[in-house]
Order: C-alpha cells, then sequence, then structure tokens
C-alpha cells in the first residue's frame, strides 16, 4: 500500500482542483476588489532608483548562447555588480514591460497575471548599496530598504539551512509568496501555480546573469520560520517561498 501522506502530496501537482473548485464564490467573481500588484512602502522609506531598463547598455546576449551557458552555481569571486547590472537582473525576474488600465505585463508570466510574488534583497556587495534586506517595486522600477540587520550574512545563510554558498555572492536574491493576489481569483486552485510562477521567475534569474558575468543557484531547500523572519514577515499572509544567491564568476 502507498504511503497515504505521499499520496496527498502528489496531489498537490495534479490539477483536480480546478475541477472541485466553486469560481463563483471567489472574491474576484462576488466583487471585492483586486489587491494591490505590491506590497506599500512607508513614505518616509529609503528608496533608490533604478536604471530604466531602456537606457540600460548591459544584457545583449542572445537566447540560445543564455540557455546553452546556465548552469547552477555555488561559487563566486568577490568582484561586487553595479547598481546597473542589479537594475537588469530586477527587471528581468519582475520588471513591468506594459502597463494597461487595471494592471502590467510583467517580464514573467503569472497565472491569471496575478503575481503573487514579492522579490526581496539581501545586499552584500552592490556598488552604490549599503547592506542590507531591500524589495523591489515594480510599479516604480526602485529598491526601498527595509531593514539593515546585523551579521546579514550569517543570518541568511542560516535561513538557508546552513547552505555556505547563501551568503557568498553579491546578492541573494529572495522571493515571497503573498497567496491571496492569487486566491482572490483562484480560490483553492491557487497554490500549484504559485509555485509554477516561483519557477518562471528564477529561470529568468539564471538567463540574465549569464547575460552580466554572473552566477546563481535556485534554493529551495531553506528554514522556513527564519527566512520568513529575516524578512519580518507574518509567515502567514507572506512566507518565503525560494531564494538563489547572484555573484560574479
Amino acid at each position: 500500500m502507498k504511503n497515504e501522506n505521499i499520496k496527498s502530496s502528489k496531489y498537490f501537482l495534479k490539477d483536480d482542483i480546478r475541477q472541485q473548485t466553486d469560481f463563483r464564490h471567489t472574491d474576484q467573481n462576488i466583487g471585492v476588489p483586486a489587491p494591490p500588484i505590491e506590497k506599500p512602502s512607508l513614505a518616509d522609506a529609503k528608496k533608490i532608483a533604478l536604471t530604466a531598463p531602456e537606457a540600460l547598455k548591459i544584457g545583449d546576449l542572445s537566447v540560445k548562447t543564455a540557455i546553452l551557458q546556465r548552469e547552477s552555481r555555488r561559487r563566486f569571486n568577490n568582484q561586487a555588480i553595479s547598481l546597473d547590472e542589479l537594475s537588469f537582473l530586477l527587471w528581468s525576474t519582475q520588471g513591468v514591460r506594459q502597463w494597461r488600465q487595471k494592471n502590467a505585463l510583467r517580464t514573467v508570466p503569472s497565472a491569471g497575471n496575478r503575481h503573487a510574488l514579492e522579490t526581496y534583497l539581501a545586499v552584500f556587495n552592490v556598488d552604490g548599496l549599503e547592506p542590507g534586506i531591500y524589495r523591489y517595486l515594480p510599479s516604480q522600477h526602485q529598491l526601498v530598504l527595509e531593514s539593515t540587520p546585523p551579521q546579514l550574512k550569517a543570518k541568511t545563510i542560516e535561513a538557508a539551512l546552513n547552505q555556505q554558498f547563501a551568503g557568498s555572492g553579491a546578492v541573494t536574491f529572495i522571493w515571497t509568496a503573498i497567496p491571496y493576489r492569487m486566491e482572490w481569483r483562484y480560490g483553492q486552485a491557487s497554490y500549484k501555480v504559485i509555485a509554477l510562477d516561483a519557477g518562471h521567475v528564477c529561470q529568468n534569474l539564471y538567463l540574465a546573469c549569464q547575460a552580466i558575468g554572473a552566477g546563481t543557484c535556485a534554493i529551495a531547500a531553506y528554514d522556513q520560520p527564519a527566512a520568513d523572519q529575516l524578512l519580518n514577515i507574518d509567515g502567514d499572509d507572506e512566507f518565503v517561498i525560494y531564494m538563489a544567491p547572484v555573484g560574479k564568476v
């Protein structure tokens, strides 16, 4: 007999839930306004403007070459990455490429264009940025400084189950999920597609890294409470779902 826990866990990968969900009762279909496309930031928070995507002079690598060269890299040198390079990586993974009346089209696909992810950065060695935890604001193409915790590298490594390379690059991308953004439209059918969306984002990071002479390695094994605490999020309405350190190679 198959282990019932394994059987129920595998069910997450199937799409039967879509046939079992009564979409008439989702918040979207009962008239509840859509949640915002990104978390708000405090009016007096420190914000850093990033170079507009159309003004960037980097990233001109063919898709074929980027795919051929893509690999997981866990060893990085001590070179900083520039703010322009970071701007390119952020735009490539969650940036806005076109505004519409009620929403924005991003550089990555998302189920129903709901984009339930937020991008945080543990910055260690980026030109022009003090070390700290930042969050990307796609709507403004800016960074907002969230905190400057002591022993940031050590805490990032701890959050990644003591995988040392999580703190050895120039910056570690940390993505969180805000499930309600997807639940608003899809109810119980939200969770598989949130995980799929995270995969889309991280693959774009891999390819964009190739274009700037950097590397990355996705991390899906982490200490959930420690990772959530690092970002000062509640672990319920928002929680860490994926990580990826980036450094020059």
